[in-house]
């Protein structure tokens, strides 16, 4: 899996993400003359020095989706600046409240600072020297999330449009590494996309952001269900052509909320599930002029809790999955093979992430340990994919002073391996910031 595929995966919305990070959220609200309609605009801005020491070539073990950085004939060590696990973003909203409904709409731009010309900020196509970080370059600008929402506390409400996932959202809200890097991704590499990994694919999949219509309950001593439909995406490693979506993915998420004594303290928990199923077809088997169907259903569930107690806060998240992959949905999640005579075997992957952070004034302190794994499909599978990467996992330490209420400074260390049957690869990333969030 190539750089550039695990590249894309991640950057959540700022309006949700300023809530759950050490800055709060100073959004500008403007209103129209007769009150009615409340214009709002917030964001964030961070850049961080990104050093990482990559495993030797020379050592180096073949990973097939291995996230360890690996270094190259030049040497092993690789210096970025570009932003983290969150590009720049700028969120922009109008609310109002007619007959009693509460109507809103949200559009967020994030443009990174990376010189990335390659057709897509995240999936870079690269230049003729394999590389788009050349001069006369520009950065890009991701357009991830548009919606509206309409409802209210008796009802309950309706979002309709593209936002984030509901699968494996938490945990990614909860990363401390947010504001920071966490995994380096690409920024190890000569093509830097606008983000860093933080955790994904070393704990937890990438929620995504998706097309979607979902409803959320009111309030209910603490419980919260929402449930929704979202439009279908295809794999990125099914050899097959894709065919139309027949139904679309289904996805659920229950949470409950339980407050604890003393300003700010509470014990948060959900369960989420996902289910969408792929359709392929093959040409040429089993017979020259065949051409072969074929489908599997992807499915996946997770876990997350959170306590925070004073200045403490600890997290704690589990998920498991079938068809799914491993680092972003349908990312090698299913095994095909004409040869072998198999086509849509689902793979089994699973993975967790642990993490307790102490705040003392304006300093923060934190430590996370994630891992997630991909089983093979079958025998067949094993023989024919022996370097698929069997776990991805992560160690970050990190400090965060908040200097003001709107600017965070911090420095983290990570320390990623992966590993296949063929061995393992090391790689180690240290990074000192500023995020900024208005």
């Amino acid at each position: 899996m190539s750089n550039n595929v695990t590249q894309w995966c991640l950057r959540p919305a700022a309006a949700v993400l300023l809530g759950v990070l050490a800055l709060p959220a100073g959004a500008v609200d403007l209103k129209t003359a007769d009150g009615a309609w409340t214009f709002s605009i917030d964001g964030e801005v961070n850049v961080d020095y990104i050093f990482s020491s990559c495993e030797s070539p020379t050592s180096a073990v073949s990973v097939a989706g291995g996230l360890a950085c690996v270094g190259s004939a030049s040497g092993s060590s690789v210096s970025n600046i570009g932003n983290g696990l969150l590009p720049a973003a700028f969120s922009f909203g109008v609310a109002t409240t007619q007959d009693g409904i509460d109507l809103a709409a949200h559009l967020g731009l994030y443009p990174g600072i990376a010189t990335n010309d390659g057709g897509s900020p995240n999936l870079q196509a690269g230049t003729s020297n394999g590389s788009s970080n050349t001069a006369l370059g520009s950065t890009g600008l991701d357009i991830r999330q548009v919606y509206m929402t309409f409802g209210n506390k008796d009802m309950g409400t309706f979002t309709l449009g593209r936002n984030i996932g509901l699968f494996g959202a938490d945990v990614i809200l909860a990363d401390m590494t947010l504001p920071g890097v966490g995994a380096p991704g690409s920024a190890a590499g000569p093509a830097p996309a606008n983000t860093t990994l933080g955790g994904i694919g070393l704990g937890y999949i990438y929620t995504d952001w998706l097309a979607q219509i979902d409803y959320t309950t009111p309030d209910v001593s603490g419980f919260n269900l929402t449930v929704g439909i979202f439009d279908p995406i295809n794999s990125l490693t099914d050899i097959g052509t894709v065919e139309a979506k027949k139904a679309p993915g289904f996805h659920g998420k229950i949470t409950y909320t339980i407050p604890l004594a003393g300003e700010g303290n509470k014990l948060y928990f959900s369960v989420a599930a996902i289910q969408q199923k792929q359709y392929y077809q093959i040409s040429g088997y089993p017979s020259a002029i065949a051409v072969t169907p074929y489908s599997y259903n992807g499915t996946g569930g997770d876990f997350f809790a959170k306590l925070d107690l004073q200045g403490l806060e600890i997290v704690g998240y589990v998920y498991d999955a079938k068809g799914l992959g491993t680092t972003a949905l349908f990312l090698d999640g299913a095994f095909d093979s004409i040869a072998a005579g198999e086509l849509g075997e689902t793979r089994k992957s699973y993975g967790f992430l642990g993490q307790i952070t102490y705040k003392v004034g304006p300093v923060k302190f934190g430590y996370n340990h994630g891992d997630s794994r991909l089983d093979f499909a079958d025998a067949l599978d094993q023989a024919s994919d022996p370097d698929l990467v069997r776990s991805n996992r992560k160690d970050t330490v990190g400090i965060y002073y908040s200097l003001t209420k709107a600017l965070m400074l911090l420095a983290e260390g990570s320390y990623v391996k992966d590993v296949s049957a063929a061995g393992s690869n090391k790689g180690t990333t240290v990074n000192v910031g500023a995020y900024l969030g208005f």
